[in-house]
């Protein structure tokens, strides 16, 4: 049997980004703002994981609908939020091809975005052709197609290069209305399903003490600890450990003594 392997992580500069990633990376302190953790590996994993810090508002966005490495649908677990935290998802009503072109030129397009106040341990599913964006003082778990095609609709007037064209043929505006956090459903073996598309599952585990899993030998999968601290298999983890899981492997065994949380995310397909 294969043996879970730990992802390191690589640190990305964002302008929106913060100085402090405690306690998901109490270690990392730096001089700029970071603002996304990523884990990546070799050969390229199918899903990308990420850990994501704001200071201010991202881009009005969108990504584009296809396969890895051309599509970007994704999901977000909420970890930790400031007072007031939000996020933007789809719009208030239906918009147009034109109207959001004139809007996002003027600004306008802020108003005219559905913004959500957000809570820790929500999850969002956006798929590609979705128009979002990301506020201020929130910290959050994606994880998506691996791909990093964006188009910027608005940028607050940051002067960062606009998309408009490449967003607009990327949007879908018969899926405006965006239906919120995503529904969960209790699973059998004690996991929680957070969401389930063509391109990915993802669920969460609450482990109080301790818990033993067998991961399923047909498929790899991510294992994500977002919250919480103990020992996986005998050795030391702490939030922000990820480990790709490859098929094949060996029991899991995790023993905390305050608690702690995992996402697990697969393919939807082998």
């Amino acid at each position: 049997m294969s043996a879970p392997v730990r992802l390191a992580p690589t640190f990305h500069e964002r302008v929106w980004g913060v100085r402090d990633l405690a306690p998901w990376f109490a270690e990392k302190r730096a001089d700029t703002k970071l603002g996304e953790a990523w884990f990546t590996a070799e050969p390229p994993l199918a899903i990308l994981p990420k850990f994501l810090f704001t200071s201010e508002k991202l881009s009005v966005q969108v990504h584009p609908d296809g396969p890895s490495g051309i599509g970007k649908t994704e999901m977000w677990h909420i970890l930790r939020t400031e007072p007031g935290a939000t996020i933007a998802l789809g719009f208030t009503r239906p918009v147009s091809a034109d109207e959001m072109r004139q809007a996002a030129v003027t600004g306008e397009i802020e108003k005219l975005l559905r913004w959500i106040p957000v809570a820790p341990g929500q999850t969002y599913f956006i798929p590609a052709g979705t128009v979002h964006a990301i506020g201020a003082g929130l910290t959050i778990c994606e994880l998506q197609q691996n791909s990093d095609i964006t188009y910027r609709l608005y940028d607050y007037g940051r002067r960062r290069e606009l998309h408009l064209d490449a967003a607009i043929a990327a949007t879908n505006f018969d899926a405006w209305r965006h239906p919120g956090p995503a529904a969960e459903t209790t699973l059998p073996d004690g996991w929680t399903r957070l969401v389930e598309c063509r391109y990915f599952t993802t669920d969460s585990l609450q482990v109080s003490r301790a818990a033993s899993y067998q991961p399923a030998r047909s498929r790899s999968e991510l294992l994500i600890c977002i919250a919480g601290d103990g020992r996986l298999n005998g050795e030391p983890f702490s939030a922000g450990d990820v480990w790709s899981v490859p098929k094949d492997s060996e029991p899991i065994r995790v023993e905390t003594a305050g608690g702690s949380k995992f996402l697990r995310s697969f393919l939807a397909y082998t």
